[in-house]
Parts: C-alpha cells; sequence; structure tokens
C-alpha cells in the first residue's frame, strides 16, 4: 500500500515538474520573439497608421462636391434665368424696349427735321412740268376729259409716268390712300396746319407716320386715272391750310 501510494506521489511530482518545465520554455520563448522585435528597433506594440493623410484625402473630395454643388447650382440659376428671359413676360419686355428705341429714333428724327411751314414759307416743286389745269375754287375751270367746268382744289402739273415726285418740304407722312380720281395719294402734314396731297402716284417709296426730308421721293407719276385721259400723265398737287384749299403756286419757289 505504502508503495502505491508512494509511486502516486511521484508520478503527481513528476507531472507538476512537466508542467513547470513546459512552462518555462513557453516563457522563453516569449521572451525571445520580443527580444528579436527590440533588436530591429520595431515597438511590440500594434503600429497605428498616421490619420492625418487619411483625414486629408477624405476631405480632398468633399471640398470637390463642394464645387460640383457650385456649378450645379450655377448652371441651375442659368436655365432658370434663360428659361425667364423666354417667358412671355420677358418677351413683351424685350418688345417694348425695341418698339421704345424705334419711338426714340422717330422723335429725333421729328426733331432734327423743322415742321414749322407758315405763309412766309416756299416749296418746292413735286415735279417740274407745265400747269396743264390751274387752281380755282371762285369760278369754274373746264376739265377736257370730263367735258365739263368745275372748281380745282389744286393744280394738275404735266409730267411723263416714272418721273420720280419729291416732297416739296420737311414733312410727316400722315396719310396714304387712293381713289378712283386722282388714284394713289399721300397726304403730308408740313407744320402749322399746312397740308399738301400728292395724287397720281405709283411705286410709293414713303410709309404712313413717317419724317421725310424736302426733295425726298414720294414715288413715281403714275398712268393717269380716267378723270385725266385726255390730259395725260400728271401729278395732281393740292395745299391746304386748316383744311381750306389754297392757291399752292403762291408758296412755290
Amino acid at each position: 500500500m505504502k508503495d502505491k501510494v508512494s509511486q502516486l506521489f511521484k508520478d503527481k511530482v513528476f507531472l507538476v515538474l512537466l508542467v513547470l518545465g513546459l512552462l518555462t520554455i513557453v516563457a522563453a520563448a516569449g521572451v525571445i520573439t520580443v527580444q528579436r522585435g527590440n533588436g530591429a528597433g520595431e515597438s511590440p506594440y500594434l503600429q497605428v497608421p498616421d490619420q492625418s493623410g487619411m483625414i486629408v484625402e477624405e476631405t480632398a473630395p468633399q471640398k470637390t462636391q463642394g464645387a460640383v454643388a457650385g456649378n450645379s447650382n450655377a448652371a441651375k440659376n442659368l436655365e432658370e434665368e434663360m428659361q425667364v428671359a423666354d417667358s412671355p413676360k420677358a418677351t413683351a419686355k424685350q418688345e417694348d424696349q425695341t418698339q421704345a428705341v424705334k419711338a426714340g429714333t422717330g422723335k429725333n428724327a421729328a426733331q432734327s427735321l423743322t415742321l414749322n411751314f407758315s405763309d412766309a414759307s416756299r416749296m418746292t416743286w413735286p415735279v417740274r412740268g407745265n400747269v396743264i389745269l390751274d387752281y380755282n375754287m371762285e369760278s369754274t375751270i373746264y376739265f377736257p376729259t370730263l367735258d365739263q367746268y368745275k372748281c380745282n382744289p389744286g393744280i394738275v402739273i404735266q409730267q411723263d409716268v416714272s418721273t420720280p415726285v419729291v416732297a416739296p418740304a420737311n414733312a410727316k407722312v400722315e396719310k396714304i390712300s387712293s381713289n378712283e380720281e386722282i388714284g394713289d395719294y399721300v397726304i403730308l402734314n408740313m407744320g402749322n396746319e399746312y397740308k399738301v396731297i400728292c395724287g397720281q402716284l405709283k411705286e410709293l417709296q414713303v410709309v404712313e407716320n413717317e419724317y421725310i426730308k424736302e426733295g425726298q421721293v414720294l414715288g413715281y407719276v403714275a398712268e393717269p386715272t380716267k378723270y385725266y385721259s385726255v390730259e395725260g400723265a400728271n401729278v395732281f398737287f393740292e395745299l391746304t391750310h386748316k383744311d381750306k384749299a389754297i392757291d399752292p403756286l403762291d408758296y412755290m419757289e
């Protein structure tokens, strides 16, 4: 019995010594590993990478995104401005500005011309030619084509077809119209309620509300209407003051 107990005790001591030996070997191996690390000049602790570079790299994309967002907003704003510019209100405003410029031009043109015709003023002949029918509102004169006598509010100036007809003075084109007797005609306002009517025209070179200068071409002599077929091609020329016909020959140069 003693031998068995002694043997068990010996076995336990052996096991304890064996375990202690193993622990000693493990500890020695750990020391060697640490020493090798120290020998290489490296820290045995976990090396944490420098975060500065990573922070910069992360920040850079954020800045880039901000720039892109800015460009996107700018593009959006530009698109909105273009849409506003194409809107009906903007178009109307542009048209109003264009009309204002045109109106300004016309106003300046009017100011540059002297529409101040008076009793002392003199007119340029619309065409040079013989007066084949005189002005006469006090008695009657003979009209060959009509074969009758009647008053004449203007003069009839003989001239060839297609001869240029010019403005007798600075004026504003008040009206353009046509009738059977004198064909196409223009009414010119020379100022101070003096107006002239030029008839028997074609290929008009002026428009209503246009300011024209003395000597500017109004149009050209047309074929005579049926009221003047015997008299031949001519220009009908009438002068009025305060809507009353007066003798234009009294105001010719």
